[in-house]
């Protein structure tokens, strides 16, 4: 079930499109304001974003930006009043996957959702990259220049989840969380075992030193 976080301020229209998305079976996300919806999309794992731009707290512009220069790989599908030529051109420039204007039809709207999530299910990059490693998260191989060892599944999901926040802090929680799928996990000493045999793994592709511990909340993974 596709995950999809929905940022919009208007709160009759914030309803319908969740209600709406939760009933063609997506599993729906709606937050009214730009820095909570920012910190959404940072923090958690969505297969799509669905952005107003004129927001209170960060606008969206300032949202799809920020997103972008973090390696926020999903697709953003800009949704708002401004229809103007020159703001469609320069939000797709900045890197969203589409611009509805408002007012929209519901069927464009589902279109152009699908078609959103088609493109990243083609486009998704089996081979992920941080710093001067990479991960093949099909093969679940670890690798840096010609060294390379394997992954466990865990440890494979692991990694893939600190490189798409690379230069974030991660905190316990969301480990727990997004990785685990049991907020359970925090109370025990799971999540640090597992970074310890990542590190481990680093080390033999002399690749060492890559993830901080930040003492009291969680880990860093340097780029």
């Amino acid at each position: 079930m596709p995950r999809i976080l929905i940022v919009e301020d208007e709160d009759k229209l914030r309803r319908a499109l969740q209600r709406g998305l939760s009933d063609e079976g997506y599993d729906v996300t709606a937050v009214e304001d730009g820095d909570l919806g920012l910190a959404f999309a940072v923090e958690e794992t969505f297969d799509c974003l669905i952005l107003d731009l004129m927001l209170p707290g960060r606008d969206g512009m300032d949202i799809l930006t920020t997103l972008r220069a973090g390696g926020f790989p999903g697709p953003i599908l800009i949704l708002s009043a401004r229809g103007s030529l020159e703001d469609r051109v320069r939000g797709l420039d900045l890197g969203a996957d589409d611009y509805l204007a408002k007012p929209f039809a519901w069927s464009e709207l589902l279109a152009r959702l699908r078609a959103c999530l088609r493109r990243r299910t083609v486009g998704e990059a089996s081979l992920l990259r941080a710093g001067r490693i990479d991960l093949d998260r099909v093969h679940r191989r670890l690798s840096c220049g010609a060294r390379e060892v394997e992954l466990t599944i865990r440890e494979c999901e692991l990694l893939e989840y600190l490189i798409r926040r690379v230069g974030q802090v991660v905190d316990r929680d969301q480990l727990a969380r997004e990785v685990w799928g049991d907020p359970g996990v925090v109370q025990t000493n799971v999540i640090d075992v597992f970074v310890n045999y990542l590190r481990k793994k680093l080390d033999r592709v002399e690749a060492s030193g890559m993830i901080d511990t930040i003492r009291g909340v969680g880990y860093l993974l340097k780029g």
